[in-house]
């Protein structure tokens, strides 16, 4: 009896762990560190495209989206910031995008803690323009990351054969 147990509780395991390991939309988080040691952190769930179409499919235009999967894409800076020009003190936020085929709007909410969806209406703190291009190859995996130069980070978000970027820079 002890046995056939300790058998269950061992598949168990093997099963949690199997179902953990598979998450169709795992964590995954970017960073960026300025000169005077002040920082960017952004956590999101990067959703794989799995041979869908994505932007203009599942991610329709023109309306708002999480940018990314499950709980709300969140962006803490230690930084006051400018933000495709506009200001960001330092603090916590999330961050949404509103795609189309030609621009997407960077939102940057002061609405924290939520699921991703709902979008929270009247929560906007800065809305800015990103400048969208294509991707050289396909990318399966969500993406955000910063690329580092000079005195900024620009972010960076790629899905499918699209990049979207905006800079950011102290002030």
């Amino acid at each position: 009896m002890q046995n056939r147990i300790a058998l269950l509780a061992l598949c168990l395991l093997v099963l949690t762990a199997f179902a953990s390991a598979q998450k169709p939309s795992p964590p995954a988080s970017a960073d960026c560190k300025f000169s005077n040691g002040k920082t960017i952190h952004v956590d999101y769930s990067s959703p794989r495209a799995k041979g869908r179409k994505i932007f203009g499919g599942l991610v329709p235009y023109g309306q708002v989206w999480r940018a990314g999967a499950n709980e709300a894409t969140t962006f803490v800076t230690t930084a006051n910031l400018s933000v495709g020009g506009k200001d960001v003190p330092a603090g916590s936020y999330t961050l949404f995008a509103l795609p189309t085929p030609d621009k997407w709007t960077l939102i940057v909410s002061k609405a924290v803690g939520e699921w991703g969806i709902p979008y929270p209406e009247n929560s906007d703190f800065v809305r800015t323009d990103m400048t969208v291009s294509k991707t050289p190859a396909a990318v399966e995996n969500f993406t955000i990351a910063f690329d580092q130069a000079g005195g900024k980070c620009t972010l960076r978000m790629e899905w499918e054969n699209t990049r979207a970027t905006v800079d950011i820079t102290p002030k």
